[in-house]
């Protein structure tokens, strides 16, 4: 079998450019990555097939010279299936676009303040054991214990004021996401007592 080195260079620098872009924020680029990752995969796929040949037609064409039919029909499949992923990742970036005014992934809030309450905990742990381990105790170390333990509070304050401002009004996630017009979210904003049901 032999295969155009040149085909297989242009597919490995699209499976790389889509790489890299795919491990990106935005969802543009994403879905830019999406679409070039899928094109350097299409691009091995019918590498994999050998050179070019005659049609796999059932007769009148000798069985050496006819071209593998499937990577062409799997090629043909991820197409398809490409397409399907770019209309769901713009629907998903114009829709963040509306709600949010970007359409970057953000961090998950909850397995941030998870994190953060598990590196805290490690903190205190640390500097409690620190503490009980010093037979005397002088008041000055007394004092940068109690800075150290006032200090861990305060982040963890810090977040929890910040998740609540990040925090949906609504609460509603069907209303907010997949229903609401922008108008209605920021309405619905700047009135927290509003009743989530109501679109305006």
């Amino acid at each position: 079998m032999t295969v155009s080195v040149s085909l297989l260079a242009t597919a490995a620098v699209l499976c790389a450019v889509g790489g890299i872009l795919m491990l990106t924020r935005p969802l543009t680029r994403i879905l830019l990555g999406a679409v070039i990752a899928g094109n350097g995969i299409n691009l091995l796929v019918l590498a994999a097939g050998g050179r070019a040949g005659a049609e796999p037609l059932l007769y009148g064409v000798p069985l050496g010279r006819v071209t593998d039919p499937l990577p062409q029909a799997i090629a043909l499949t991820a197409i398809v299936i490409t397409l399907a992923t770019t209309a769901f990742l713009l629907a998903m970036a114009y829709r963040s676009h509306q709600l949010t005014g970007t359409d970057e992934v953000h961090d998950d809030q909850e397995d941030r303040r998870i994190a953060l309450r598990s590196e805290v905990r490690g903190e205190r742990d640390e500097l409690r054991e620190r503490y009980r381990a010093t037979d005397e105790v002088t008041a000055e170390e007394r004092t940068r214990y109690r800075e150290e333990r006032r200090r861990l509070r305060a982040r963890l304050r810090a977040d929890r004021a910040l998740q609540a401002r990040g925090r949906d009004a609504t609460g509603d996630l069907w209303h907010d996401v997949l229903g609401a017009d922008p108008e209605d979210y920021a309405a619905q904003q700047d009135r927290p007592d509003a009743d989530p049901g109501a679109t305006g």
